[in-house]
């Protein structure tokens, strides 16, 4: 006997005795939350997450979720308000999130890397009136606690929820609530923060419907069987960990979710039975420098989905090698369109040298379903012909509401007709698959993590020394590029390497920080005095395959 889940058949063989596989059949979903409403009451104890020593079943996470709603309410959170987590990944921030959704307010999840002065840029900007914690990060929030005016009340969250954890006892305290009536689909549940290309982030408001159109689009191709367990690894202050993290929810499969995604716990994972997941390059690669048992060990892993940064080509033929029966899937998105826009599948991967293809496995694969892409060019905003380079255009149902409090942004962004300018230049081939190939906008990719250059620039510019910067992305076999600086100083003015990189440590989270930064007489500028960046890229991209 058969059945279709998520697109691919699986066999109905249960997994546990205690469930059959698959228990119904779900409605399609309106709102996040809608999937967990429906595991807790099909099949209630059932395993859903487990983090650390802990595990919760369907119908325990759904009283957490719906006691954390009444929490919010009990502290004046009410629709289109929002609150902010702030921690290293703890399924108490995706509770929140669901939490919040099903009242019509928002979490705005902040990167725990970031410093202090982004931090408090980041709070103040999306409104939070209640702010989640982790203990680790404490210090860092009293520090700037004079400069959240808006935030009334906070919350500490420990990892593994000890005695006088304050989220515990919140969640304790407070009268679960049923979801609110006066939702719609449009309300933002989500906002995320990326770097912005005017020196400061910007808030990416998400809806319902952007997140829940992802969850069923980009799931096209995968299928969980019965038995499996995801892993959540990527952190949930990028959409590549948020967005995934509903998978396992809209299946109704066990999740197993790490605090950060070092070997350690990505072993600890696959121990628990954990067999499809999504991880940045990086983290591959770092895989296979362990070699060995390590290297068998991961080979238990049925999907291994990777993007956020191109996967440099001989890394990705080693994967494959040192893990045959593994389905590889490359996905390409943004924030902005609540994550994955187009993939490159198993088949794909498989067959691309034997079709005559090999470029195929460098490409960002073709749209996912719902997913329109037009190639444009930025100058006279016309299609180019097929095959032609230009920008990338996007029209989807997964896109943001918005850029928060940034009306201005959103209108460059977003065309009247709702084509989303993606910034990244690239083509598309005979058969539709598309190639990203450079950016039309300063942003570098470095383990996932975005990096726009005007933001390192803003602080570098501001050293006493330096007299003009250029920042870019230089090509980086473990994290797909690094961050490089190129200086010129002022008349009469000395300092070194060292310096420079620790006044950006002081001021950005450390992987903004240049890893390398060059010292030259003067910037290579064209007539109009516009900085070559291009120029300055070119001895480090020009032998590479890909250029960003």
């Amino acid at each position: 006997m058969w059945a279709t889940i998520g697109g691919v058949s699986a066999t109905t063989t249960p997994p546990s005795t205690h469930r059959a596989w698959p228990p119904a059949n779900p409605p399609e979903p309106t709102y996040v939350e809608d999937r967990l409403n429906y595991w807790a009451e099909a099949t209630p104890d059932a395993e859903a997450m487990t983090y650390l020593e802990r595990s919760w079943t369907w119908a325990e996470w759904h009283d957490r979720v719906h006691r954390a709603a009444g929490g919010l309410r009990d502290l004046g959170i009410a629709r289109g308000d929002v609150v902010s987590f702030l921690d290293k990944n703890h399924p108490a921030c995706v509770e929140i999130s669901l939490a919040a959704g099903s009242i019509g307010a928002a979490n705005a999840i902040i990167n725990w890397r970031s410093a202090g002065d982004e931090i408090d840029y980041a709070v103040n900007d999306s409104g939070a009136k209640v702010l989640f914690v982790g203990r680790e990060l404490m210090p860092t929030i009293e520090a700037i606690r004079d400069r959240l005016p808006n935030v009334h009340t906070i919350i500490e969250v420990t990892p593994d929820g000890a005695e006088g954890d304050a989220y515990e006892q919140f969640l304790a305290a407070a009268t679960p609530c049923d979801d609110g009536p006066d939702v719609v689909e449009d309300d933002v549940c989500l906002v995320m923060y990326s770097s912005g290309t005017t020196g400061r982030p910007k808030g990416v408001m998400l809806t319902h419907r952007n997140m829940v159109s992802h969850t069923i689009n980009a799931h096209d191709g995968w299928g969980f069987d019965p038995g499996d367990k995801s892993m959540v690894a990527m952190p949930l202050f990028h959409v590549g960990g948020s967005s995934y993290v509903l998978f396992g929810i809209h299946d109704g499969i066990p999740s197993v979710m790490t605090r950060e995604p070092d070997a350690a716990s990505l072993v600890g994972a696959i121990l628990a039975g954990a067999n499809r997941t999504f991880l940045v390059p990086a983290v591959l690669a770092q895989v296979l420098q362990l070699g060995g048992d390590a290297v068998k060990l991961f080979g238990a892993l049925k999907t291994y989905t990777y993007g956020a940064a191109p996967m440099p080509p001989p890394l990705l033929r080693a994967a494959m090698e040192a893990w045959p029966d593994t389905d590889f899937i490359q996905v390409y998105g943004l924030t902005e369109v609540s994550g994955v826009a187009t993939h490159l599948m198993p088949e794909d991967h498989r067959n691309a040298e034997a079709d005559g293809h090999p470029e195929r496995l460098v490409s960002a694969g073709k749209p996912v379903p719902g997913c329109e892409v037009r190639i444009v060019d930025p100058a006279t905003m016309e299609d180019v012909d097929q095959g032609e380079h230009g920008e990338l255009w996007l029209r989807t149902p997964q896109l943001m509401k918005g850029f928060l409090n940034k009306p201005e942004a959103t209108a460059e962004a977003i065309t009247p007709d709702g084509w989303f300018r993606t910034g990244d230049m690239g083509h598309v081939d005979e058969d539709g698959y598309v190639f990203v190939s450079d950016r039309l906008k300063d942003m570098i990719i470095t383990g996932g993590e975005n990096v726009y250059s005007p933001e390192v620039e803003r602080v570098l510019s501001e050293h006493p020394s330096v007299l003009e910067v250029a920042v870019i992305g230089v090509p980086d076999d473990t994290w797909g590029e690094s961050v490089k600086a190129v200086v010129a100083l002022k008349e009469g003015c000395d300092t070194s390497e060292t310096e420079l990189i620790e006044w950006t440590r002081e001021r950005l989270a450390r992987f903004k920080a240049p890893r390398s930064i060059d010292v030259i007489e003067a910037l290579p500028r064209n007539p109009t005095g516009k900085i070559l960046k291009r120029e300055l890229r070119k001895p480090y991209w020009e032998a590479r395959e890909r250029q960003v």
